[in-house]
């Protein structure tokens, strides 16, 4: 007896810069055994969204829409706004939610809503790992006793602005490596809500929000994005360093985080799957 492999239909939420770069690869190499069905975009995206996708792909600006395209699987690419204003509907419709905006779980409140959507929908929420490596470790770790998990994220002082550092640290002006916040995962995904997300994506792969520590870094002789994550058990450590360069038209983000969940895709649909 055979056991053929699920077969999904896949929406996409947003047209920035990574959904952009997940429309084109896919469009380049499609994915193994999913149908890209449908991408929900702002109104002002829509003509520039039609002439991006791969033929049959529904381009949608009403969720009610995006939602009708018989979807198994919606990928968000979009932000936080993106994450609030449809996680919950989506879950409910019985569509598992991959997330890159890791960073709206940080909200203990609206997470467990996401939980009891999850829970009326059958559906699940599914964390793709962006644009940092090692959480397979990390989650061995947590399952031998984890005692402490530090997460740091150094970027260019460009890809600090219009946060709160910007304007406490004259990031224009800084000659040397600088850290401009420490502290929670909570606080950093709160706060940063467009530079920490891979830092609640460890967070929620090890010690959780508020025991996870943060350390989000300027430093003017980065040339990309670099994260590093740190963790120690009773009788193993974990050291995972990933740089990448920046997304040329968004350098908050890295170039890696599109194809990281093509990669998630290629993995659940391949005869062969890494767990």
């Amino acid at each position: 007896m055979t056991r053929s492999h699920t077969s999904l239909r896949v929406g996409l939420i947003g047209f920035g810069a990574i959904g952009r770069s997940v429309v084109d690869a896919w469009s380049a190499t499609p994915v193994r055994g999913h149908t890209l069905a449908a991408l929900l975009v702002r109104e002002h995206q829509q003509g520039e969204a039609l002439r991006a996708v791969p033929p049959g792909v529904a381009v949608c600006t009403d969720i009610a829409d995006f939602l009708a395209a018989d979807l198994q699987l919606a990928v968000e690419v979009a932000g936080h706004g993106a994450v609030i204003s449809h996680g919950e509907r989506i879950l409910l419709a019985g569509v598992d939610l991959a997330m890159i905006s890791v960073g709206s779980l940080a909200d203990d409140g609206f997470r467990a809503r996401l939980d009891h959507a999850a829970a009326q929908g059958a559906s699940r929420m599914l964390l793709p790992i962006g644009a940092i490596a090692g959480l397979d470790g990390l989650l061995a770790l947590r399952r031998a006793g984890l005692s402490s998990v530090t997460y740091t994220s150094t970027k260019p002082p460009a890809s600090w602005k219009d946060t709160p550092a910007d304007g406490p640290f004259d990031l224009d002006a800084l000659t040397e490596r600088t850290v401009i916040f420490s502290g929670t995962a909570a606080d950093a995904a709160r706060l940063y809500p467009k530079n920490a997300n891979l830092a609640a994506v460890v967070a929620l792969a090890g010690l959780g929000l508020q025991k996870t520590r943060v350390d989000l870094v300027a430093d003017p002789a980065a040339t990309g994005n670099i994260g590093l994550i740190e963790a120690t058990g009773p009788s193993s450590t974990l050291t995972v360093k990933v740089a990448g360069a920046s997304a040329a038209s968004n350098p908050k983000t890295s170039q890696i985080t599109g194809m990281s969940v093509l990669a998630a895709l290629d993995n659940r649909g391949g005869a062969i799957a890494f767990i």
